[in-house]
């Protein structure tokens, strides 16, 4: 098969081969458009990195997180409000996510869903093949041309003459790069890789069927990194004649920073924004990460019961909805990982937990939320459904019964639950499986009856550092949590994988490192992406 050829703007190099499909997204405009963006926003992308290691810094020394004196004004100023819902945004109640590989992207815009978040960060695998793959998927998508074969025969199509959900698409976060391009001799920012493609190739589609091009914003640690990415908005309209406020993003706030700026963040992006979403396992990994050296106070128990019901968590919620409904956005709740098990009992158990999670979101006042897996869909619309009935959202639910303050963000301390030798167990079993999966190019992986992505892998390495780091003494065994035990449970848990012994090798030797080094690392995806061509 001949190579794909394209035509490269001067100062672009592209390091790797060009997959097949690929001269259908690396076109001249978009190709521009990544220069473009790259010449003028990639200093401002290093300096907000580097004031995030600076704000960390701040905080080690002792620095508490609080919501800011500076922007109080933006606050207290009753005035202002968001762009109204943008054509097919208006009714969200139920949101299927998913990585952009062919046959997800198609039963994903067969789920009956209203919105699909098709995943090109922590639910897919940044390789090469996946980032272009995605985006020809995506474009095939629109077009109604994209089909599936699998090696079983089993035949994969839209379904015809049915209106597809919305799509929204969520770019790798600012702190992620895309390796295999360097411009002007610097590596490209993944983010804007993934924006570019997307908003140069399939946006003009999307605006012609009275859409448009739609984003969630992941992994925002303040409303300045909200800003740089208005200002990537206004440029990409600017040099692509799209009425600026055509493109609209929804913000994950996923990280523990963000949620002091949820007011600010909506402030920046006002023209462009379509609401914030309540990104649960991101927050509870961020949560660790920004208070790691802290003292006691900040362990969390074991993974499963840090429920969206405990304190710290219910008051991130409860903000999250009074903030959006405040401003006239969107409020959408969080993912549930549950996904349909053939066993009777446990999809039981699986459509109850979700069925409990979605019915107190639409309570709270959340206009919509999310489910990993399109069997799913129906659970959630049904108990949005309940209290939403035919009204689109419950955005003039204002929530002003709801005061939260920054003590009520930060009180993690008063999280109830026990840490235990079968949560860490758990960590330990999950994190290398799903590293495993990742590197072999599968970022959703379905593991013990959930949709596990990196986010549930950062919780699950980030807790065992936890534990390990402060000596924590497991309360069902009684063993203190040292390096010796960890490793130990790692061997024992490898054992009962399934396959050869060599295949573990890599995801162990990762995972191991990530979850014992002295030192705390920040993601485990990015010394992950080193190991990827």
């Amino acid at each position: 098969m001949t190579a794909p050829s394209i035509e490269v703007p001067e100062g672009l190099e592209i390091t790797a081969e060009l997959p097949e499909g690929s001269e259908k997204v690396l076109t001249p405009a978009a190709l521009d458009l990544i220069v473009s963006l790259h010449r003028a926003f990639a200093d401002t992308r290093e300096e907000r990195l580097a004031a995030r290691r600076e704000r960390q810094a701040r905080l080690e020394a002792g620095e508490e997180l609080d919501f800011l004196p500076e922007t109080a004004a933006i606050r207290d100023d009753p005035s202002w409000r968001v762009a109204p819902p943008a054509p097919g945004l208006e009714d969200r109640r139920v949101e299927v996510t998913g990585p952009t590989y062919r046959k997800m992207t198609i039963n994903a815009l067969n789920s009956g869903a209203k919105v699909w978040l098709a995943d090109q960060e922590d639910a897919n695998t940044p390789a090469w093949d996946s980032v272009i793959g995605g985006q020809v998927n995506l474009l095939e998508a629109v077009r109604r041309e994209i089909d599936f074969v699998s090696e079983q025969g089993k035949e994969y199509r839209l379904r015809p003459d049915e209106e597809l959900p919305t799509i929204v698409v969520r770019p790798r976060g600012w702190h992620l790069e895309e390796k295999h391009m360097r411009i002007d001799g610097r590596v490209a920012s993944g983010s804007l890789v993934d924006f570019a493609l997307y908003v140069a190739n399939t946006g003009p589609l999307q605006i012609a069927k009275g859409r448009g091009p739609y984003f969630y914003l992941p992994k925002m640690e303040s409303h300045l990194e909200a800003r740089l990415w208005n200002d990537v908005f206004v440029h990409a309209q600017d040099a692509l004649g799209i009425p600026r406020g055509t493109i609209r993003a929804t913000c994950l706030i996923e990280t523990y920073p963000a949620a002091f700026e949820m007011e600010e963040i909506l402030y920046e992006l006002r023209e462009h924004s379509a609401g914030l979403n309540a990104g649960r396992w991101d927050y509870i990994f961020s949560v660790i990460k920004t208070h790691r050296t802290k003292g006691e106070d900040w362990i969390l128990p074991d993974r499963g019961q840090v429920t969206m019901t405990v304190p710290f968590m219910r008051a991130y919620t409860e903000l999250l909805v009074r903030t959006c409904h405040k401003r006239g956005a969107h409020a959408i709740g969080g993912m549930s990982a549950f996904i349909p098990s053939k066993d009777e009992e446990a999809n039981r158990r699986a459509f109850e937990q979700v069925e409990r999670d979605k019915s107190r979101e639409a309570g709270d006042g959340f206009d919509g939320s999310w489910v990993a897996h399109p069997g799913m869909v129906e659970a959630c619309r049904e108990q949005f459904t309940k209290v939403l009935g035919e009204r689109p959202n419950q955005l003039e639910r204002t929530r002003e019964d709801v005061a939260v303050t920054a003590a009520d963000l930060l009180s993690v301390k008063d999280t109830p639950g026990r840490i235990t030798e079968a949560g860490l167990r758990q960590n330990v079993n999950v994190g290398i499986q799903y590293v495993a999966a990742w590197l072999s190019g599968n970022g959703a992986a379905a593991i013990h009856g959930l949709m596990e992505d990196a986010a549930t892998a950062e919780i699950s390495r980030s807790q065992v550092w936890q534990w390990l780091h402060y000596g924590v003494t497991l309360q069902d065994s009684g063993e203190q949590v040292t390096k010796e035990l960890v490793d130990r449970i790692v061997e024992e848990e490898v054992a009962k994988l399934p396959g050869e012994p060599e295949a573990w090798v890599t995801p162990r030797r990762l995972f191991q490192q990530m979850a014992t080094q002295e030192e705390y690392a920040d993601f485990l995806t990015v010394p992950a992406y080193e190991l990827l061509g």
